[in-house]
Parts: structure tokens; C-alpha cells; sequence
């Protein structure tokens, strides 16, 4: 089935407008059978653009339901069907964000009817909706109203239909749904067996089943949808046609995920991954520390070479930058020692009152070196050993990570229906996994974040 559905709208951003119309017309692939149209109150003012463009003013919609009024009729009414619609991808992204407002996902396999009328009416001058019907002979009544054209659309589908008519109509329209949302070689059953709103890696197979991309999300279904129906570059493309299963792993932390797709990729060399599949290769910079000739200790930045051992490693120049200079301010870092004053004498934060003269030796060492050392420590988790505690695959369950003096261990499940684990309990459900500096970058941010960390 499918319900070919219209919407008017306040404005074109599905984030900041509103619904003011819906219309859904429900198609069983040969003909319209059902029909459902209401005015939608906003609670918001129409813009005077938008009314002079629809029709559509705020005194006829004072009195309409508002949408979650007639969400549940909605819900229902397109229940296993494909939402269609003109440019699907606008009246799709509103009903969701509606939705999203009300605290449900709502999620539809879509058709588009301008990328089904390219395909079946090549040519044409112009496949907008008001020339498509000039075109093709459909009548439009009450354009820019969201039955009128939701009726066009029908008149428009059902036109499609007849012009494949050398193909059953559902399996026409089954094919052309799968080439919107499904690469070529994979089953759809196999994106149906994945639950939304799990947490985890997902994997790509070749025909061979090897492993061609691997990638994480905090809803695994709702990022494939997003790799099938979304991306058009060469890359994807090809990607696409060699997908022939998909296989998943629930972590249920979205840290996990992030560190075990980081470890997958450097142990299988996907052919589609490209970041973090050789860390040499990324342009990784670091926070370093040394004691200059003074005994003052001295921070710097600059790009890593392979022995290199910094404070903390961050993937790109510009956050590398910026901590750095965070950390200057913050502890009140003398710019001589930080590697940004290299002429001599005081530095500039001295002669504007701001540092306490350790460039010209008038702050004593230690009391410098104790505040550096602040500096250090709030960055680095050198020396440092402690668990985090997430989320797990269910709600009896926790995801460990270990992290041994400033060293990644790996990460483990634990089962917190048994009666309180201890430190050593939670360290032996850890499996093995490779420090680098990739999961360094994770961990920090996470840290830096205010995930929740237990000393040991």
C-alpha cells in the first residue's frame, strides 16, 4: 500500500516551520481508496508570503486541530505503507520532524514521484509538479492546497503505473522502491531484521562476504537508511552495488561503538574506510611537554612522528590549537614557556599584567611548574588509571572501559543484576584491545566531555 501525501507548511525549514495542511491519499499500486485532509493549526502566525503563495490564512486555521490532534489518525492511517510524495523528501522531513516533536520517531520507506517521473517520462521540460501535470494531461485543481495536489500526485502515480503496465504494478513499484533504498544485491529482509535504536558497529559484505566498510551509529537502522536513500557520490555508489549483507554488533555505548568501529577498521583494512585505517597516514598533532635549562616546564605543539609521546593527541591543527591556547589562559601559562614568545626578555601577557614573570625569571619555578603541572594533568591521562561506566546492550547490563596509567586496555560487559560488582570484577570483564592514538583522541573528548570516571 501507499499513502501519497501533501503538506503546506509556515516556511521551508522542517526545523523552525510548521504544518499548516496534510492530505494523504492511500494507493494500493492501481488506484486511489481512501482519502484524508484537514487544516492543521500551527500555533504560529502564517507569514503574509505564505498565505498570499497558499491561500492558507491564520483565521482558517484558529479553529483546526492541532497535529497531535491527528497524529494517531495519521500514524494509523499510513501504517505499512510507503509514504509517496512530490519531492518526498520536504513533506517526509516535516510529518517526522512533527513527530519528533510529539517524542515519536516516525519512520516510512518514501518514494519520490519526481525521481519515478524522470524514470518514466524522460524528456519532459520540467518534472515540477503544476508542468508534469501540463505535460501529461492530469487536471490540477487547487494547486499549492495540499488535497489538490496530493490528488494530482495520485492522478501522476496511477499514470506510472499504466506506463509500465508490461510489469505487475506492485512489482514495478517494489523494484523502484529498492533502488531508492536498497543496494542491488541485498535482500530487503535484511535491513527489516535490524531493530531501530541500536547502539553499535555495523558491517558491509561483498558477495564474498568480506568486509568492504564498517561504521558505527546511535541507531544503526536509521544510518543505513541515511547510506541508501541520501548519498550520490561516485564512491557510494560503488560502495552500494557490492553490499550484499549486513551484519551488526550492539555496544549500547555510543563510546564503545566509537572505539571498537576504530579498532575494526585497522584490523580488517575495509576497502570503503578511509580515516583511521593507518594512523601514520592522518596528520595527527600533539601537546608536548619539556623542562627547559631553567628547570621550567614547557609546553609546545606541533605535528606527531611515530616515536613521539605527547601529552594528548587531537586529529586536526586548529582543536590542537585551540586547547592549547585554552590551557595557556586557563592556568595563566607563561608565553615564553609555551612555546609562542621566542625573542627573549618578557613576554607580551607580562608587560599587560597577565603573566607572573616566569619569562624573566621572577616566577619561581616551582610555583610555576605546580600550576603547569595542573595544566598537564587536566589534558593527559598519563599516569592515570580508571574505569568509565556506560550504557549496555540492555538495561540490566554495563559497558566497561579500562584505562591503565594513561594506557587504553579495552572494554568488557558486565551484568549489574549480580549484587555489586566490585573494581576487580568490572577489570575482568575487560577483552584486550590496542592503545593508538586514534582511541586516545576518543577517549579524550569523551573525558573532556564529563563522562563519568571511576579512579582505581
Amino acid at each position: 500500500m501507499y499513502a501519497i501525501v501533501d503538506i503546506e507548511t509556515t516556511g521551508g525549514s522542517a526545523e523552525r516551520s510548521k504544518i499548516t495542511e496534510i492530505a494523504i491519499i492511500i494507493h494500493d499500486g492501481e488506484k486511489a481508496i481512501q482519502t484524508f485532509s484537514t487544516l492543521v493549526n500551527p500555533e504560529c502566525r502564517i507569514p503574509y508570503q505564505i498565505t498570499q503563495f497558499t491561500g492558507i490564512t491564520d483565521e482558517m486555521v484558529k479553529d483546526a486541530p492541532k497535529f497531535y490532534e491527528v497524529a494517531k489518525e495519521i500514524v494509523e492511517l499510513t501504517q505499512d505503507c510507503v509514504f509517496v510524495a512530490h519531492n518526498v523528501k520536504f513533506d517526509y522531513g516535516f510529518v517526522k520532524a512533527a513527530f519528533k516533536e510529539l517524542g515519536y520517531d516516525y519512520q516510512r520507506k518514501t518514494l519520490c514521484t519526481v525521481r519515478l517521473s524522470r524514470n518514466t517520462f524522460p524528456g519532459l521540460p520540467s518534472y515540477s509538479l503544476g508542468k508534469l501535470c501540463n505535460s501529461l494531461n492530469i487536471q490540477l485543481k487547487n494547486r499549492h492546497r495540499a488535497l489538490g495536489d496530493a490528488e494530482a500526485t495520485a492522478l501522476l502515480f496511477s499514470k506510472m503505473v499504466e506506463k509500465n503496465a508490461n510489469l505487475l504494478p506492485n512489482d514495478w513499484l517494489n523494484s523502484e522502491l529498492q533502488k531508492l533504498t536498497h543496494p542491488p544485491l541485498l535482500g530487503e529482509s535484511v535491513l527489516e531484521k535490524i531493530p531501530y535504536k541500536t547502539t553499535g558497529v555495523y558491517y558491509f559484505h561483498n558477495k564474498d562476504g568480506e568486509v568492504i566498510y564498517v561504521g558505527k551509529s546511535i541507531d544503526i537502522k536509521k544510518r543505513l537508511i541515511q547510506h541508501f536513500a541520501n548519498q550520490k557520490s561516485q564512491k557510494v555508489i560503488r560502495m552500494q552495488h557490492e553490499i550484499a549483507d549486513i551484519s551488526f554488533e550492539p555496544t549500547g555505548s555510543e563510546l564503545v561503538a566509537l572505539l571498537l568501529e576504530s579498532d575494526e577498521i585497522k584490523k580488517l583494512k575495509p576497502l570503503y574506510n578511509r580515516s583511521q585505517k593507518r594512523t601514520r597516514s592522518i596528520p595527527f598533532y600533539g601537546i608536548f611537554e619539556k623542562i627547559d635549562e631553567q628547570g621550567y616546564i614547557n609546553l609546545y605543539t606541533k605535528k606527531l612522528q611515530e616515536d613521539d609521546e605527547p601529552i594528548l593527541t587531537i586529529d586536526n591543527l586548529v582543536e590542537a590549537k585551540n586547547t592549547y591556547y585554552k590551557l595557556i589562559e586557563k592556568y595563566n601559562l607563561c608565553l615564553s614557556k609555551a612555546d609562542i614568545h621566542k625573542t627573549g626578555g618578557a613576554c607580551f601577557n607580562y608587560q599587560i599584567h597577565i603573566c607572573n614573570g616566569a619569562c624573566i625569571n621572577k616566577e619561581s619555578v616551582e610555583m610555576y611548574n605546580d600550576r603547569a603541572s595542573k595544566a598537564i594533568e587536566s589534558i593527559s591521562f598519563k599516569h592515570q588509571s580508571f574505569l568509565i561506566v556506560d550504557k549496555g546492550k540492555h538495561q540490566h547490563e554495563k559497558a566497561v572501559i579500562y584505562i591503565d596509567k594513561g594506557v587504553y586496555k579495552g572494554f568488557g560487559f558486565i551484568d549489574m543484576r549480580e549484587s555489586n560488582p566490585t573494581i576487580e570484577d568490572m577489570k575482568d570483564c575487560i577483552k584486550k584491545y590496542s592503545h593508538n592514538k586514534d582511541i586516545q583522541t576518543i577517549l579524550y573528548r569523551f573525558v573532556k566531555n564529563g563522562i563519568k570516571k571511576i579512579a582505581i
